[in-house]
């Protein structure tokens, strides 16, 4: 089934990365973001059924956005995604409501073991 998903990364290399998986893959990707801040944002207008969502970025970091989002919408799915070492973030993430996390660098067969899961 297709979800309606938001990707969040303040780097383009990755928005477009995941946007050409989930694409094609049959998912549809609502939005992007490059920070925290727009995240937010594009949560609250957009409504998406699914955030990828990166943890260390400008303005707004993705545990911030992250509570931010839980808030607005305690239901909200988001899963984080952090580069290598940093556990210690992601442990946080997890006991802030996110749903799950991936690994950079992304390894295809696990995003969509973990989309198929949701």
């Amino acid at each position: 089934m297709s979800k309606r998903i938001l990707i969040v990364d303040d780097t383009l290399f990755m928005r477009v990365k995941l946007r050409g998986l989930l694409e094609k893959w049959g998912q549809q990707v609502v939005g992007e973001g490059a920070n925290g801040r727009e995240a937010v944002e594009k949560y609250k207008e957009l409504q998406p059924d699914l955030v990828l969502m990166d943890i260390t970025m400008p303005e707004m970091d993705g545990i911030a956005a992250l509570k931010e989002i839980r808030a607005f919408d305690a239901k909200a799915n988001v899963i984080m995604v952090s580069a290598l070492g940093q556990e210690s973030f992601v442990m946080e993430a997890v006991r802030s409501g996110a749903r799950n996390y991936l690994v950079k660098p992304l390894q295809d067969n696990k995003l969509q073991e973990v989309l198929a899961r949701l």
